[in-house]
């Protein structure tokens, strides 16, 4: 007797079965040139909602000058969201490029290595810290290099324990 009452559909001719769907959900997790760009494009928007709260609780925006004060209510909320939208955006921006370089160059390096450990990403945040401040010279460089390595280290080791 069938345990399931239901009538199970039926696979239609030249339909990819279930194992085929599976099999490639996993190659393209694991392709890199995927990653570097579901990292931007994840960055992007994780960084520009970031960029709108936190753009609400900054006060560096347009001050209330007098001249602002002069304007309508209506024109006021134009130039404040206009500044929020502005801010975002930046954040947005600045997430998805350093998303890209971390998610990719982990995926490299996990490749390389053919290893999952949380090495990888202490090696990949070193990369993506060195290279985000590298315009700064060796020495921020190297100091980027550190921190972004702690910090990966410190998140990896925290995601792998807290099952």
């Amino acid at each position: 007797m069938n345990p399931n009452p239901w009538p199970q559909p039926a696979q239609q001719p030249g339909a990819p079965s279930q194992g085929d769907m599976n099999l490639f959900n996993s190659v393209l997790r694991e392709n890199c040139p995927f990653k570097f760009v579901f990292g931007g494009v994840t960055g992007f928007a994780l960084g520009g909602v970031f960029g709108i709260v936190m753009s609400s609780f900054e006060f560096a925006g347009p001050q209330l000058t007098p001249q602002l004060q002069e304007l309508s209510t209506r024109e006021q909320m134009k130039i404040m969201l206009k500044d929020m939208g502005n801010r975002s955006y930046s954040s947005a921006k600045n997430f998805a490029v350093v998303a890209a370089i971390f998610s990719s160059s982990e995926c490299f390096i996990e490749g390389y290595r053919a290893k999952n450990d949380i090495y990888n990403g202490a090696a990949a945040g070193c990369f993506t810290g060195g290279v985000l401040a590298a315009k700064g010279g060796a020495k921020a460089s190297a100091f980027g290099c550190a921190g972004f390595a702690a910090f990966s280290t410190a998140i990896d080791y925290w995601m792998r324990h807290s099952e």
